[in-house]
């Protein structure tokens, strides 16, 4: 065999290999900007309306167009962004009424989900649970809401994946993330902090006691508390902008 022929076959691998790099690389990337445009959204850095553009963030974030406009498209399949044509794209926009059906939605999961873990939760889930409310506590006395809004996430999507449904996970996941910006209004104020950890605390040991039926309620209402907090933050909030 020439070597030409030996060298084509070894040149092939290795093209192939670089291939499959340079798109593993392109993928982690579009998920790292992802990520990132996401935390900025739940921090309130960039708000419903707002209008980004791949060159500003490519720039802002160090990163070629090609992993921001992949992210751009992840995000709005997650309901997050909305491309509007010859426009551009924008932080989306979620309508109160569209709002109050993913509370409705997600009081009916968080039910099924306390019930489960009532009766399946392992010592090993409920101390994670028990230090992530340990945590929350912290965070309370502090006031500090941003660390607070990120246990308090990080609480209930544990709950759901020790639930043991990956299809349910998938399904709440793209719920929560359309309520963030009502979610993170929900913790502006102290006394409602306060509120939200003793219902987490009341959560826990409903749980605790492998009593089903009231963990299941205690989650519900917790929920539903929330969807009535966000109607008094979406008349508070209207009042202000019609000033």
């Amino acid at each position: 065999m020439s070597n030409e022929i030996v060298n084509m076959f070894a040149v092939e691998p290795a093209a192939q290999a670089r291939a499959a790099i340079s798109m593993l690389q392109k993928h982690s990337l579009a998920n790292a900007v992802q990520q990132e445009i996401e935390r900025l959204i739940n921090a309130g850095d960039l708000c419903p309306g707002d209008k980004l553009t791949e060159a500003a963030l490519s720039e802002k974030l160090g990163v070629s167009r090609g992993p921001v406009r992949e992210a751009f498209r992840v995000l709005e399949e997650a309901g997050l962004l909305k491309l509007e044509k010859n426009r551009g794209v924008y932080v989306r926009q979620v309508p109160l009424e569209e709002a109050l059906e993913i509370f409705d939605l997600r009081a009916m999961i968080e039910a099924h989900v306390g019930s489960t873990l009532a009766t399946l939760a392992t010592p090993a889930q409920l101390a994670k649970l028990k230090e992530l409310v340990r945590q929350m506590e912290i965070a309370v006395r502090q006031e500090d809401e941003a660390t607070y809004y990120r246990l308090n996430i990080e609480f209930h999507e544990s709950m759901v994946s020790y639930a043991g449904n990956k299809k349910l996970v998938v399904l709440y996941r793209k719920l929560t993330r359309e309520l963030s910006l009502f979610r993170r209004r929900n913790f502006s104020d102290h006394t409602l902090m306060q509120t939200s950890v003793k219902e987490h605390r009341d959560i826990l040991s409903a749980i605790s006691a492998r009593n089903a039926s009231k963990a299941a309620e205690a989650l519900r209402q917790h929920v539903l508390h929330s969807r009535e907090k966000t109607i008094q933050n979406h008349a508070k909030y209207s009042d202000r902008t019609a000033l």
